[in-house]
């Protein structure tokens, strides 16, 4: 009787381990080319080689620029951490009201606009804020512009402000959504600029403060060129 042997177990588990890493090589390779797909390569810079000092008019609509000086910003050590492209402030004036405006441009956004959101240079200089409530400025008759609205306190003086932060396609209401537009555009494969604006004035009569501010939004948005009204608005 010839002997019987065992199948080679040795040839059949090295067969068995190439195909199972040539199945994990090709799932690899295949996850690495999705990533490099996502990777967000297409860079949005809507005010390109533009200055914001030549871009806003020294006169918008019955306002006048007087000083770039006067506004409250953030302290000097957040300042020298953040990462600017452009930083414009202004003092604009009517002759009965003041108007405060900041622009912060980012091309590429890092975070660095979260140092002159309200919440955080309004309360490290000393002013108690009220409780944040969006606030719709309608532009035209096709467009509104929904902001965010408080009033900063300090002793005697009562200041009334709106803001808002346009990043890529959209105008996230919130430092929570500002973070999650910054995630969505990434995963549509954009690296998305920028842009806070933050106006102000004096609100000893809420009513009037607030109808003077939408007003200079209104003349603030048409004063800028048509082109470039993207790098503020959406």
């Amino acid at each position: 009787m010839s002997a019987e042997f065992p199948p080679d177990r040795t040839v059949s588990l090295s067969r068995s381990l190439s195909r199972r890493e040539l199945v994990t090589g090709l799932a690899m390779l295949s996850a690495g080319g999705v990533a490099a797909m996502r990777r967000p390569n297409k860079r949005l810079d809507y005010l390109r080689d533009f200055k914001l000092e030549k871009v806003i008019p020294t006169r918008i609509g019955r306002w006048q620029f007087v000083t770039n000086s006067g506004l409250v910003i953030a302290p000097e050590d957040q300042l020298v951490l953040a990462v600017y492209s452009q930083l414009l402030t202004r003092v604009y004036y009517d002759g009965k009201w003041p108007i405060w405006l900041l622009i912060a441009y980012s091309a590429d956004q890092t975070g660095f606009l979260q140092v002159h959101r309200p919440e955080f240079c309004y309360t490290a200089a000393g002013y108690a804020l009220s409780e944040f409530a969006p606030h719709n400025v309608r532009l035209n008759q096709s467009t509104l512009l929904t902001t965010n609205s408080l009033t900063a306190v300090r002793g005697d003086f009562n200041e009334k402000l709106i803001y808002w932060t346009r990043i890529g396609h959209h105008i996230p209401l919130s430092w929570a959504q500002q973070k999650l537009t910054v995630a969505e555009e990434n995963l549509q494969g954009f690296v998305p600029d920028a842009a806070l604006v933050r106006i102000s004035t004096i609100g000893v009569d809420e009513g009037a403060a607030m109808a003077t501010l939408d007003q200079f939004v209104r003349d603030f948005i048409a004063s800028v060129p048509q082109s470039l009204r993207r790098v503020f608005i959406v």
